[in-house]
């Protein structure tokens, strides 16, 4: 990884920056990709899980660690293009799972795009490290507003 590149919990102030990396990187837009949400989910008990890189003043990475009580989870590991290659996503996740080992996670869950080819074949990549695919899973969504029935 580039050594200018540090990784620390994100701050308000960098949730719009957060929003435009995203956004470089393709990310798939949900429900939750809005400035309100980021600066609640810095702003909570959670929000030590909410990670960036950050390299001269600018955030090329990011990801969310989430603690469920029970199993944690990575959510929206993004590098900029430009930053690609170079560690930043790995640095990320490793710094993820030691704040949720901290937290007592003790398995990991990862959502992935399935179409996101570059996003699948990373964390193939991480197979050594003990991601598997698991073809047993199959995911539900429900996203809550007005009608919660």
């Amino acid at each position: 990884m580039t050594p200018q590149v540090a990784i620390r919990p994100c701050r308000v102030e960098e949730c719009e920056a957060v929003l435009a990396l995203w956004r470089r990187a393709g990310a798939i837009p949900s429900v939750t990709d809005t400035l309100e949400e980021l600066t609640r989910l810095v702003r909570s008990e959670h929000g030590n899980g909410f990670l960036v890189a950050v390299r001269d003043g600018v955030v090329v990475g990011s990801v969310i660690g989430g603690w469920d009580g029970w199993r944690g989870g990575i959510y929206r590991l993004a590098v900029d293009p430009q930053a690609r290659r170079r560690g930043i996503a790995k640095a990320l996740v490793r710094a993820a799972e030691s704040v949720l080992w901290r937290r007592g996670a003790r398995r990991m869950s990862v959502l992935v795009e399935r179409h996101e080819a570059h996003a699948v074949a990373f964390w193939d990549s991480l197979a050594e490290a003990g991601y598997q695919r698991d073809p047993r899973m199959m995911r539900y969504v429900k996203a809550l507003g007005g009608d919660r029935s």
